[in-house]
């Protein structure tokens, strides 16, 4: 057994269960980003949260202690994504990824948005022309420092 077979066990039993991210979220006490990264081994999950994931998707004890392991991060199959949606997410960050650094430069300094003291919200936004994503990601600045 290894995290990956317990990530698998959760999309399983979350199909198989009708179970929707948000009220995983809310029993566990955490977002619904934060919280499905962590049920996708992305994150690592205290004992009690392990504990309150296990009770939703039927997980064993063995299982709850690998959601308690700290994960390698970093989940997609190959280095160009080929599922379109995720494709989509690296074809913005080609596009814009540049003009993102030049701005964050400017307004900050030298430095990088953390993806450790980070969140965010996924929203559905209504449109008369169709609907739209609104994603808000929000990571503290870290400047370089000299030495």
């Amino acid at each position: 057994m290894n995290r990956n077979d317990v990530t698998e066990k959760i999309i399983t039993a979350k199909v198989s269960k009708g179970i929707q991210w948000a009220d995983v979220a809310a029993r566990v006490g955490l977002s619904k980003e934060w919280t499905t990264a962590g049920c996708l081994g992305q994150m690592t999950f205290d004992a009690q949260q392990a504990v309150t994931v296990g009770e939703i998707f039927g997980l064993t004890d063995e299982e709850q202690k690998w959601l308690q392991v700290v994960p390698y991060k970093g989940s997609l199959p190959t280095a160009v994504p080929t599922d379109p949606l995720i494709y989509r997410w690296y074809e913005l960050v080609s596009v814009y990824g540049t003009t993102i650094k030049e701005l964050i430069h400017e307004e900050f300094g030298d430095g990088i948005m953390s993806a450790i003291d980070f969140s965010m919200d996924i929203q559905r936004q209504g449109d008369p022309k169709g609907d739209r994503v609104n994603v808000v990601l929000s990571g503290k600045f870290l400047p370089y420092k000299t030495y």
